[in-house]
């Protein structure tokens, strides 16, 4: 008789598996995917290093796992910002605004999502990181198409090419900081460094909805 697992090795493997997924994610927020060996995240999630292989067969998928787990949130946070707008303009605002500050709180783990050189496997999950935004702002440009505060468009090109100009102005700013600064020169260019996010941040908004053809009636 063939072996049937149980309800409670099913939710046990669930969980380590869960356990792994977070535990690389950590890495990935604190040294990019590359910091995601195998070995790391076993000894980050408290489990042997062969564990790891009997939920994922290799680093590429374990990786691109991550990155499904990793972006399934960040898109979520951005469509639920939207969502609790009911004008077009406000939600595209809410969007770019959620997109950028949550990118710039965590660097590390944007910049790996949106410019971190992968391999090929990871790469498909990049594609679809950035359709699944794009989803999201074209709904929100036809609502403006249909309000008649956006021009007439192709909402799913411009719905790309919000989301590659979001992603194109913000690799730089994400470069990962460099940690060994002294103590007062860090803090006083923290404060101008916030005063320039703010900047950036508005500088997107308007830029986006200059493309989208926002008009007040």
């Amino acid at each position: 008789m063939a072996y049937r697992e149980t309800e409670h090795t099913l939710a046990r493997k669930a969980d380590t598996r869960q356990k792994l997924l977070k535990a690389a994610r950590r890495l990935v927020q604190q040294g990019g995917f590359a910091a995601a060996s195998a070995a790391s995240v076993a000894k980050e999630s408290g489990v042997a290093a062969g564990t790891i292989y009997r939920h994922f067969p290799n680093k590429s998928e374990l990786v691109a796992e991550v990155f499904r787990y990793a972006t399934e949130r960040e898109v979520a946070e951005v469509a639920a910002a939207a969502e609790q707008e009911s004008d077009a303009a406000a939600k595209l605002r809410a969007a770019i605004e959620t997109f950028a500050t949550r990118a710039l709180q965590g660097r590390q783990l944007a910049y790996a999502l949106i410019a971190e050189p992968v391999d090929p496997r990871v790469e498909q999950e990049r594609l679809r990181y950035r359709y699944a935004y794009a989803e999201v702002f074209e709904d929100v440009i036809e609502l403006g198409i249909q309000q008649q505060i956006f021009v007439e468009q192709d909402s799913h090109i411009s719905a790309a090419a919000v989301v590659g100009l979001l992603a194109e102005s913000l690799v730089g700013p994400l470069n990962p900081i460099n940690p060994n600064k002294e103590s007062a020169a860090e803090d006083a260019e923290n404060a101008s460094s916030s005063v320039n996010e703010q900047h950036l941040i508005e500088s997107l908004v308007a830029l986006v909805l200059r493309a989208v053809g926002f008009h007040n009636h």
